[in-house]
């Protein structure tokens, strides 16, 4: 409830209107304009939305100027430090964390979901031998839909829960499994007596030849990635989420709508780009410095990829985290690395970019896509895959989103206004009368 409101007097009429000014519990205040059309007859005009708050919500807390990020209210460096992946996906999905009897239980439901239904396992292979790994994440998590119809009822909060489980417990074995399909190898079947992570990778990386056992540094590194990219408030694709499941879509077809907007490069692409930039300085033979001149250089257009980021003004809170666990998995790599040279590069451009006034008095520091790409590759995952672990991360901020979506009394149909600027009426003419 406001407690107080902005008046807003359109000089032309006369007219004013009061719009009570609205408080979360952390954050700008922010005015609700929902009788400004009504009263005045105005829309308002916010290209890209980046004035305007879409939805209340309690998940996730975001002070770029600050460099906070919070989960439930929790500081990302406390779960990161602490906590696990899918312990973070009962504090998302419930709004606090569990105690250990409750946890158990939350993690031996998952498992029970983490078979896919075998005749999806067809439907993978009707893909080109080529398709790229989001092409085919788009279309069997919306195809999850038609395998898994029986409990879908979007207004029931029992059918939400079932959903949710099932798409946090079965996205892994689909990234997997499209990981498997790219490159020729066979299915792997989830393996219930391993944790989350462990799963996920003994289903990416074994065989049914060998006895694959997870490193605990490979393990550990992808929990930290998972966590740090579980939710980001309203991004494009959580905003994509919410705005297809507005409609009553059901939660599958919503979540495939956001993994099409995550695969945007200028959205779930940046660490993809980071590698790509890595591996032209590595093939140019040229030295980091030269290229840390042309991105200081305002007639250049090389840019640094994976430094600065539009919400966080300051360090990004969670390239802190994960730098220290990329330095930490390249030291134990050591030489045994294939990409050594290409890490070295980023390690070098790293440190350059850190100590250069340039950067620093500009807050260009490195963000979490430059070393969650580093990481990425060391594990030896190819570009096209970068994309679906973030998806894999962001399953469980976006069901979270759409739960509290379709649990809110206030919640209605998305429907931006816009501002129009094309032709006035014309009438009509014969195409044989036109000159």
């Amino acid at each position: 409830m406001a407690d107080r409101t902005v008046t807003v007097t359109d000089i032309a009429t006369g007219k004013s209107v009061d719009l009570p000014v609205l408080d979360g519990t952390n954050g700008p205040s922010t005015i609700d304009i929902g009788t400004l059309y009504k009263k005045l007859g105005y829309f308002t005009y916010d290209p890209g939305f980046v004035s305007t708050a879409s939805c209340e919500s309690k998940i996730t807390f975001i002070d770029g100027d600050l460099g906070l990020l919070r989960y439930r209210g929790y500081p990302i460096e406390q779960l990161a430090e602490h906590s696990t992946f899918l312990e973070v996906c009962y504090l998302l999905l419930n709004g606090e964390l569990p105690d250990k009897q409750t946890f158990e239980t939350f993690e031996s439901r998952l498992k029970m979901h983490s078979l896919l239904d075998e005749k999806m396992r067809r439907f993978y292979l009707g893909f080109h031998n080529n398709s790229h790994p989001m092409a085919m994440m788009v279309a069997t998590v919306g195809a999850m839909s038609a395998f898994y119809h029986d409990q879908i009822d979007v207004h029931d909060a029992e059918s939400r829960e079932i959903a949710a489980k099932r798409l946090i417990a079965k996205v892994p074995t689909m990234a997997a499994w499209v990981y498997k399909y790219t490159v020729g190898q066979p299915f792997v079947y989830p393996n219930n007596k391993l944790d989350y992570v462990s799963n996920f990778l003994y289903m990416m990386f074994g065989l049914p030849t060998t006895d694959y056992q997870p490193s605990p540094a490979f393990v550990r590194a992808m929990d930290l990635i998972l966590i740090l990219h579980a939710d980001h408030e309203q991004n494009a694709s959580t905003s994509t989420v919410r705005l297809a499941g507005s409609s009553g879509a059901n939660p599958y077809a919503a979540l495939s709508a956001g993994i099409s907007s995550l695969w945007g490069p200028a959205h779930g692409g940046a660490n993809e780009a980071v590698i790509n930039m890595l591996e032209d300085i590595v093939q140019s033979g040229k030295s980091v410095n030269y290229y840390i001149e042309r991105a200081k250089d305002k007639d250049s257009q090389f840019r640094l990829m994976g430094f600065g980021h539009r919400v966080y003004k300051n360090y990004d809170p969670r390239a802190k985290i994960i730098r220290k666990v990329c330095h930490q998995l390249l030291d134990e790599l050591g030489e045994n690395n294939p990409h050594q040279r290409l890490l070295d590069t980023a390690m070098e451009l790293e440190r350059i970019a850190l100590e250069d006034d340039y950067f620093i008095q500009r807050k260009l520091y490195p963000n979490v896509d430059f070393y969650s790409g580093i990481i990425l590759r060391a594990m030896g995952l190819p570009l096209n895959m970068f994309t679906v672990i973030f998806a894999l991360a962001r399953t469980v901020g976006w069901i979270s989103h759409w739960k509290e979506h379709m649990s809110d009394p206030q919640a209605r149909i998305g429907r931006p206004r816009q501002l129009y600027t094309g032709a006035d009426q014309r009438d009509y003419v014969r195409i044989d009368e036109r000159s």
